[in-house]
C-alpha cells in the first residue's frame, strides 16, 4: 500500500498521468515482441501512446516516426548479434526533444520523463537525443554491446 501512495504522490509532483494502453503496448513489445517501437507523446498532461511499428519495421522506420521539432519518449526493441554469435535484443528507452521543439515542451518532457520511465519496466538502455546523430544506428549499436 505504501508503494501505491509513492505512486500518487509522484503524479502529483509531475503532474503527469500515464494512460494504461502505454503500459499494455509496453509489456507486449517486452513479452510478446508484437511490436518493434512505440512512440509516446503527452497530451492533455497524460502521456499516451503515439505511433506503434510492427516487429517487421526497421531502426529507419523507428527514425522517421519521431517528429522533427516535438519532443516525444520512445522505445525501441534492438536486435543484434554478439561476437560470440549469440542473438540478443536490449530495450532502449529515448528522450527525443529536438532543439527545434518548443521551450516549453522540453521543460515538460524533461520533467516528467522519470516518472514515466518507472512505468515501464524492463528499459535496459537510455538515450536523450536532441538531433538525429545522437540516435544514430551506430550509436545504439555501440550502446547495446
Amino acid at each position: 500500500m505504501v508503494g501505491n501512495a509513492n505512486l500518487e504522490q509522484a503524479n502529483a509532483a509531475s503532474g503527469m498521468a500515464v494512460d494504461d494502453e502505454c503500459k499494455l503496448k509496453f509489456l507486449e513489445l517486452k513479452a510478446k515482441r508484437n511490436y518493434r517501437f512505440i512512440v509516446f507523446k503527452i497530451n492533455n498532461q497524460q502521456v499516451v501512446v503515439d505511433k506503434l511499428g510492427g516487429p517487421d519495421e526497421t531502426y529507419e522506420d523507428f527514425s522517421a516516426a519521431l517528429p522533427v521539432d516535438e519532443c516525444r519518449y520512445a522505445v525501441f526493441d534492438f536486435d543484434f548479434t554478439t561476437a560470440e554469435n549469440c542473438q540478443k535484443s536490449k530495450i532502449f528507452f529515448i528522450a527525443w526533444a529536438p532543439d527545434t521543439s518548443r521551450v516549453r515542451s522540453k521543460m515538460v518532457y524533461a520533467s516528467s520523463k522519470d516518472r514515466f520511465k518507472r512505468e515501464l519496466d524492463g528499459i535496459q538502455v537510455e538515450l536523450q537525443a536532441t538531433d538525429p546523430s545522437e540516435m544514430s544506428f551506430d550509436i545504439i549499436k555501440a550502446r547495446a554491446i
